[in-house]
């Protein structure tokens, strides 16, 4: 059963939407149309650290010793800080979003990428890579981007990571509001990826904009 399991997973793209009350909390104040600039930034990055805690389970390396504690030897159990997490924000928002990643996760790298899109024909325009030519074997990376809505941005971020020879395997998708364009375009390119999302949210307008979503994230986290 166990390899069943798993051969299902490296075949399918798995959307998680964990069922945290604040998570949901977290959620509503962001759809808020009332919601400042300030509060709604902080409810991004509170979304953000939880998304990122739940998507590291069981995910990530650790080693093994012993240390002495006030009162004996005691068995440990430390992250492995030779290894970190790689967080690839995708900008403006996703900053926001990943701003809490280090300190839940004790040893990452930061490789931001900047996409515009064109209000007209909805695609995307890579306008700053930070990632590097290659990636060390084995690389563990958090994609983050609050709003999966056409999945154009998505899809030509993960791309680029394709072509520097990380495996679907190896990213998670980290997202405050998800719709069924973008998540059908990632399932059909990157089976086994895995997607950890606050909300799935029913639609998208003609203007690429999730609805009832909670608008445009990066204006609302900056006011701009």
């Amino acid at each position: 059963m166990a390899t069943e399991e798993k051969l299902v997973s490296e075949d399918r793209m798995l959307v998680y939407v964990p069922p945290h009350p604040l998570i949901k909390h977290w959620v509503s104040v962001l759809r808020n149309e009332q919601t400042p600039c300030s509060i709604f930034r902080n409810a991004m990055a509170e979304l953000g650290r939880l998304l990122m805690y739940e998507a590291s389970r069981d995910w990530l390396p650790t080693v093994t010793g012993e240390i002495q504690s006030p009162m004996s030897v005691a068995s440990v159990e430390f992250i492995d800080p030779r290894e970190p997490v790689a967080i690839v924000p995708i900008l403006r928002a996703g900053l926001a979003l990943a701003e809490h990643a280090s300190s839940i996760l004790p040893a990452t790298k930061t490789y931001h990428l900047g996409f515009s899109r064109d209000e007209e024909t909805l695609l995307p325009t890579l306008y700053l890579n930070k990632l590097p030519d290659t990636f060390p074997e084995g690389s563990r990376i958090f994609v983050v981007d609050p709003m999966l809505a056409t999945g154009g941005t998505i899809v030509a971020a993960v791309n680029l990571l394709k072509e520097r020879g990380i495996g679907n395997q190896q990213i998670k998708v980290i997202c405050a509001v998800a719709a069924p364009p973008a998540l059908q375009k990632l399932s059909e390119n990157f089976p086994g990826l895995h997607v950890y999302t606050g909300i799935i949210d029913p639609t998208v307008n003609d203007k690429g904009f999730i609805i009832p979503g909670l608008g445009d994230a990066g204006d609302r986290c900056y006011g701009t």
